[in-house]
């Protein structure tokens, strides 16, 4: 294309979509979180990819912005869906390309589910491909933004999404399965579709109806969605998938460390501290005070922290998780992550009785532990100071009050 420079220069520096043009047929899609930058990387490609290789038989660049990232990733996965642009389908590979699909239960489920063993006739819709991305995190953000049950109808206790707000009742029998897909799939089948613009406009009428009828939880429910929808972008989560066909950027590891202190049934806490390669991030530090646990039990309390934690997808994934604790701990971390969609590599420091034991605990291929044995013990025992020192601040205020 000439005047590659010229056209460029037009380009916003925004998250959405490109699309490469060779005379009027469409060849191939792309997203970005800024579209300026990624369409100026094609004059020095780093791989050999197909279209880069190509790029000089591109004659046009067009591109549809959006006001998120997440919609960057919907739009470009129905633009490929509608044209099927020649490129994007050369280089498909099965094991990047993902369906977002709604299941077919009194009260349906959002999952993910790989090409190759998509039947969509098994589904009530299917979305996609949704290609080279860790849908994990872009599930996680859609059942924040949604509250799509992940638990199941007569259940014995609330689930834990229940517990944060982010169920609308299905294990507590609060919502039939005709007022939860009114509520839920409905809205979340047409944001799907790249319709946010008129889905919110639907959620104002029915916000406003709620008022007039005085049901004024309903209408708090709805002010709150419409306001998490319009500031999607104000997430970050997507930031480390997205980028997979960008140019890479320098990134500080990030270790995020736990532990649990208590005074027997009192003054439950958890601690969660932060850690690059080379020094404690002190200013994203999280504390949590126990709530669903009953009884002495640092692996149950470990495994809310952990699931509480991670129904923060504005915080950055971390890419290891350390705690203070051995083969229990560590597979109770384990279990919560794989329930969550995380693939996360796990390491634990079991302390003894003493505290003078480092016993590690953590997939035997990884180095990563061997090379940084200080830095770890670093980590777990600053995440056990600032339990600590959370408990007895949570005990010193309850004795003067």
């Amino acid at each position: 294309m000439a005047n590659w420079q010229d056209k460029i220069k037009k380009i916003p520096e925004a998250p959405g979509i490109y699309l490469f043009y060779k005379g009027k047929e469409l060849v191939y899609i792309g997203k970005a979180t800024s579209l300026r930058n990624r369409v100026r990387s094609y004059l020095n490609p780093k791989t050999l990819r197909p279209i880069e290789s190509l790029i000089n038989e591109v004659t046009d660049v067009k591109w549809k912005t959006t006001d998120s990232v997440l919609e960057a990733v919907i739009l470009e996965a129905n633009y490929i869906k509608e044209f099927q642009p020649r490129y994007n389908v050369k280089t498909k590979d099965d094991k990047s390309w993902n369906f977002f699909v709604i299941t077919k239960e009194e009260f349906p489920k959002l999952i993910a589910v790989r090409e190759k063993n998509l039947k969509k006739e098994d589904y009530l819709y299917t979305f996609g491909p949704y290609a080279e991305m860790k849908t994990s995190q872009i599930l996680k953000l859609l059942h924040f933004l949604f509250k799509v049950s992940r638990c199941n109808p007569n259940q014995k206790r609330p689930c834990f999404d229940y517990q944060l707000g982010n169920c609308l009742g299905v294990c507590t029998n609060e919502i039939s399965s005709h007022d939860y897909k009114d509520k839920v799939i409905r809205p979340l089948v047409v944001f799907l579709k790249g319709k946010k613009k008129r889905l919110i406009i639907s959620l104002e009428k029915k916000m406003k109806e709620a008022s007039k009828e005085e049901n004024f939880e309903e209408a708090k429910r709805l002010r709150n969605q419409i306001f998490s929808l319009n500031k999607i972008r104000d997430f970050a989560l997507l930031d480390k998938s997205f980028l997979v066909n960008e140019k890479k950027k320098e990134k500080s590891l990030r270790i995020e460390g736990y532990d649990i202190s208590n005074l027997g049934n009192e003054a439950m806490v958890g601690s969660m501290v932060v850690s690059d390669e080379s020094s404690l991030i002190k200013s994203e530090y999280k504390k949590f005070k126990i709530k669903s646990v009953l009884g002495q039990s640092d692996v149950d309390c470990l495994r809310e922290v952990l699931e509480r934690r991670l129904n923060h997808p504005e915080w950055p994934t971390p890419d290891y998780i350390l705690v203070d604790g051995g083969k229990p701990q560590v597979n109770a971390i384990k279990k919560v992550l794989k329930e969550k969609g995380f693939n996360i590599p796990v390491i634990g420091i079991a302390k003894g009785p003493e505290r003078k034991k480092n016993e590690f605990f953590f997939d035997k291929d990884d180095n990563f532990v061997l090379n940084n044995e200080n830095l770890l013990i670093r980590v777990r025992d600053e995440a056990h100071r600032f339990a600590i020192n959370y408990q007895r601040d949570i005990k010193r205020r309850s004795l003067t009050s």
